[in-house]
């Protein structure tokens, strides 16, 4: 009894193994193969519950999903001869089971990758270092449509291998560690050249600018100068119009007043010196030269005031009186000229100091402007004035 339930459980466990070992799963994100000795026996590419041969039959499985690939990093001559370090990685999924397993054998995915890679670093090589494609293509918009073709003469040659290239991408395109120093100089340098024309270009435009402003300056200083001048030359005018007619109206008293302007010009300061001969027309105002000056004011002892010295006046002898009246009325002179001559004087007087008599006064004397010049005339001339 005992040996028969032995026998049972025995019985029950080879059937269970040979069970399990004639079933399996095939996952949703799987393909299998069912090989007998090596040869496809059956092709499970639906999920589900699959039976073999235990013992005999095995069961291989491959990814369904679509897979990557990282490939070397390679270098490539595009056309313009500037080499490059291109790094690319590709997807790709197992299309077809059994051209797979037929293509690889018993090495899988690995084989397969191996496999993989080098057709693609083949045709990188190839589509990068094509005619017409440079180094300004591959960094430019152009790159998407260089990367499909690599894609498609990848996919062309992966057909064999039962695998379906998804996509290929450039993931990296750098120089050769020796060439980035002179890339780096070139492009150093160029941006210094652009740098140089910016700085000519902002100095010519500066330069114009200083040269607008200059000439606005200039021209609008010229043009204040003229109109200054005309100004100027206007107001010139008047002043000599002004002056014709006050000449016009009294010329012995512009004579004066212009003889006055002198004097202040010339006869200025305490230490004023001029040395002039005595017939100088300088003096005409000065002293009274017996009328031959134009406007000149007789000055005769008679308009000189008396000094304001607290003294008596000096006693005039008769013959010197006589003489004197006699110069006077030899002169021509009217009351009026008298009294010119008087007020003359006066003003003289009161800004040189006191009078000075005939008998008292020297030869010739010039304090400065405004003082009265008086001659000593010798007793007995008649018919002259006061001389120097």
């Amino acid at each position: 009894m005992r040996r028969s339930i032995t026998a049972i459980a025995v019985a029950l466990g080879v059937i269970l193994v040979l069970l399990l070992s004639s079933i399996f799963v095939v996952d949703e994100r799987e393909k299998a193969l069912v090989l007998q000795f090596g040869q496809i026996k059956q092709v499970r590419e639906e999920p589900g519950i699959g039976f073999k041969v235990p013992f005999i039959q095995e069961v291989v499985k491959y990814d369904d999903r679509i897979l990557s690939l990282d490939t070397d990093t390679i270098e490539v001559t595009p056309s313009d001869d500037r080499r490059l370090v291109v790094d690319a990685f590709t997807r790709y999924r197992i299309e077809d089971p059994v051209r797979f397993r037929q293509a690889v054998g018993a090495g899988g995915v690995a084989t397969a990758q191996d496999r993989l890679g080098s057709i693609l670093n083949a045709q990188i090589r190839q589509v990068l270092g094509a005619d017409q494609v440079t180094s300004d293509t591959i960094l430019s918009e152009e790159r998407r449509s260089l990367m499909n073709r690599i894609r498609d003469n990848a996919q062309a040659e992966a057909e064999d291998l039962g695998i379906d290239v998804v996509d290929v991408r450039l993931k990296q395109t750098n120089l050769p560690e020796q060439n980035l120093s002179a890339t780096f100089d070139r492009m150093r340098a160029e941006r210094e050249r652009e740098a140089a024309d910016e700085i000519a270009r902002g100095n010519e435009a500066a330069q114009r600018v200083r040269a607008t402003a200059d000439r606005t300056v200039t021209e609008t200083l010229s043009e204040a100068e003229r109109d200054a001048e005309i100004t100027r030359g206007e107001a010139d005018a008047e002043a000599n119009r002004t002056f014709a007619e006050a000449y016009g109206a009294d010329p012995e008293f512009f004579q004066f007043y212009r003889s006055m302007q002198a004097y202040e010009t010339a006869l200025q300061g305490s230490n004023s010196t001029l040395v002039l001969t005595p017939d100088n027309a300088f003096f005409d105002y000065l002293y009274d030269n017996g009328g031959t000056g134009a406007g000149a004011a007789s000055v005769t002892p008679s308009t000189v005031p008396a000094p304001a010295a607290a003294t008596a006046p000096a006693e005039v002898p008769a013959e010197e009186e006589a003489a004197l009246d006699g110069a006077a009325a030899t002169t021509g002179a009217t009351e009026d000229t008298e009294t010119a001559g008087e007020a003359a004087a006066g003003e003289d007087a009161a800004g040189a100091g006191p009078a000075l008599s005939p008998e008292t006064a020297p030869a010739a004397t010039a304090d400065g402007a405004g003082t009265a010049l008086v001659a000593e005339e010798p007793a007995g001339a008649t018919g002259s004035a006061a001389t120097p």
